[in-house]
């Protein structure tokens, strides 16, 4: 399989971005071991890859257009239903992160109530160790049970400073795909009269 740049999209989805791919034959682009329906199948891993890929590099907004570009005809069944197979796969791929988004912010909530609760315990154990004992013991427990706190805070700010945005801009990139336009770009016919190529 060989694929092309991203390019200028053209009429009539001029405001679409463009996504060019070169295959052999139109069964490169799913996965061959894959024995599920044809509208079912995933698609083949360097072709996900590309797609996704080529997306990534893409505006983050507006709609995207495959352009498939085939070396062989394709079987006019398969032809007519591969829009709807590509965009099955990618609504799926967009399911499984916004499971996967939700179960990260709930889990997120779930860490900073932790958190929350075990900082508040350990500045009030501060504060009664600073009364209990005598300098500098009572500055240095006082330091440790601030600074214990403070570390159970990591992973709850880990996950809402860092970690939800990529997985957000992905479930949308995702989401953009499953509603993008497939076209196919059959081989030329050769001329009529043309006279086949000798060895």
């Amino acid at each position: 399989m060989t694929s092309a740049s991203a390019s200028a999209p053209s009429h009539p989805h001029a405001h679409a971005h463009r996504i060019d791919l070169k295959l052999r034959e139109l069964p490169q682009l799913f996965n061959s071991l894959d024995p599920s329906p044809f509208i079912d199948r995933d698609l083949d891993t360097d072709a996900e890859e590309f797609i996704l890929a080529c997306a990534h590099e893409a505006p983050s907004s507006g709609p995207f257009e495959l352009v498939i570009h085939l070396g062989t005809a394709p079987d006019p069944a398969r032809a007519a239903a591969t829009e709807d197979a590509v965009r099955h796969y990618f609504a799926a791929r967009a399911d499984l992160t916004r499971r996967r988004f939700r179960l990260l912010l709930r889990r997120g909530q779930i860490f900073l109530l932790i958190g929350l609760t075990f900082l508040a315990l350990c500045l009030v154990l501060g504060n009664v160790a600073t009364k209990a004992l005598s300098a500098p013991a009572s500055d240095i427990v006082h330091e440790g049970f601030t600074i214990v706190g403070w570390v159970a805070m990591w992973r709850p700010l880990e996950i809402f400073l860092y970690e939800w945005w990529p997985m957000r801009d992905e479930l949308l990139r995702l989401q953009r795909l499953a509603r993008m336009h497939v076209r196919l770009i059959l081989p030329r016919a050769p001329a009529a009269g043309a006279a086949p190529a000798s060895a």
